[in-house]
């Protein structure tokens, strides 16, 4: 085991010193110490963000404390009470302070000591007891709005996940693109140097051909300063380190999807969405605590009683029990006045909210169709200019290459090409991000947005 450590921090060492002047062994042997990219697929980005991203936790123990508050509703509405007493004692007792007197005999003021020994168990449960069971199914409702609630927050996450890692895929295809750019003016420079050699150029033509390159190069460096800033939001975002290295497994590409009729969306929508469902359960939750409200007024039965053993000392106990059965009416509870009034206008407010969000659905689904078509048409014109820009600068390389035409045609087609694919890549990520948007505005994110991906 020490050998191994000494091994390795030799061998980090020597990575360190042997610097720029390293050769072929130890390029080697350093390339061999850093770790490998972590190939990162859309759905591994998003189990790992729904395991570590803190709004889903917080939502996850909301849902836990709703389940709490049920038992305790439960416990108090329908299940039995159960306790057990038990005391022993030694008293004095001033039989004057009690009003205990005879006049004319002697009778002490303070009797004992005397002692007392008792254990008993109380039960109790209720029989009806309506308004009880209403916050019993009170809180049930505000547990399923809890569940819808922790599933709108997953969808959230899964959203927002599917967007970051859009921008990653983005940022790689424009590092591509503007490795592309890069190689093609370096091909031009060369070009152009060699035909200067051989007479057929000017020296102009190699310092334009030089002068693009290197604004291509720095293109090239500020593309992958965007990626590498990319990958580290992307990694801080799914709870990992942000300097682990990542790899896209999924480069950003085209996939056309059937357009869906907004009419047939929107009942499904109103099914599946989980914050439409979540404040139709707080509407029922509301409901159930309007009736506990007039319940109030309806009369509780309950049964309860005792049994114990009861006696001078340990040894001399008897058993005595009690069995009774309570009848309990509220009179008079001016209190249920503000509590109806306070119910009434939350049950207006959430029917506005309810209303809103219909329509708030409405829109997203709507809006969210609008930009897929737009987008897939800005797909099929991006490719048709980018393919027209390529075949551009194919042809100004042969004139060049050719002597017919210096290079400024190059250098402009090689522009115009650069703007093609800027477009292209552009219309890709709007379609990928409009259909992220329908994925979310049908409700059901992470599956529908798996599933426009083209991932099973």
């Amino acid at each position: 085991m020490r050998s191994r450590f000494c091994i390795r921090v030799l061998l980090a060492l020597t990575c360190l010193i042997v610097g720029p002047i390293r050769g072929p062994i130890t390029s080697a042997i350093c390339a061999a110490q850093q770790p490998s990219p972590y190939r990162l697929t859309l759905e591994d980005a998003i189990q790992k963000a729904l395991e570590a991203n803190l709004s889903v936790l917080a939502a996850g123990t909301r849902v836990e404390e709703a389940e709490g508050t049920r038992t305790r509703r439960l416990s108090a509405a329908l299940l039995p009470r159960i306790n057990a007493q038990t005391y022993a004692n030694v008293q004095n007792r001033d039989l004057r302070a009690f009003g205990l007197s005879l006049p004319g005999f002697p009778i002490p003021n303070v009797v004992g000591p005397f002692s007392n020994y008792d254990f008993r168990v109380y039960a109790q449960q209720n029989i009806i007891d309506l308004e009880s069971y209403r916050g019993l199914k009170a809180s049930e409702r505000a547990l399923d709005a809890g569940k819808m609630d922790y599933q709108d927050a997953r969808d959230l996450i899964v959203r927002s996940i599917a967007g970051l890692y859009l921008n990653a895929q983005s940022a790689a295809a424009r590092a591509d693109a503007a490795q592309s750019r890069v190689t093609d003016s370096n091909t031009l420079f060369r070009l152009a140097k060699d035909k200067h050699d051989a007479g057929t150029a000017t020296g102009v033509d190699v310092l334009r051909a030089e002068v693009q390159l290197a604004n291509d190069r720095q293109a090239l460096l500020v593309a992958e300063n965007q990626l590498k800033q990319s990958l580290l939001s992307l990694a801080r975002n799914l709870g990992m380190s942000p300097g682990t290295p990542l790899e896209l497994a999924e480069p950003l590409r085209y996939q056309a999807l059937a357009q869906p009729e907004a009419e047939t969306l929107m009942p499904a929508a109103l099914l599946t969405r989980a914050d439409y469902l979540s404040l139709a359960s707080q509407r029922q939750g509301l409901a159930e605590q309007e009736r506990a409200n007039r319940a109030r007024f309806y009369p509780k039965l309950s049964i309860n009683g005792n049994f114990g053993e009861i006696g001078r000392s340990i040894g001399s106990v008897a058993s005595t029990g009690l069995i009774q059965g309570e009848i309990d009416f509220t009179v008079f509870d001016r209190d249920r006045n503000g509590e109806a009034q306070e119910l009434a206008s939350r049950m207006k407010r959430i029917d506005d909210q309810i209303a809103d969000l219909r329509r708030g659905i409405e829109e997203d689904i709507r809006e969210a169709l609008l930009n897929l078509d737009s987008a897939a048409e800005q797909v099929a014109v991006a490719r048709e200019g980018q393919e027209l820009a390529q075949r551009e600068l194919e042809l100004a390389q042969d004139r060049f290459q050719a002597g017919t035409a210096n290079n400024v045609e190059v250098v402009t087609a090689q522009d115009e090409l650069a703007r093609a694919q800027e477009n292209y890549i552009l219309a890709v990520s709007s379609h990928v991000d409009a259909k992220f948007a329908v994925a979310r505005a049908m409700g059901d994110t992470e599956k529908n947005i798996l599933r426009f991906t083209g991932n099973p």
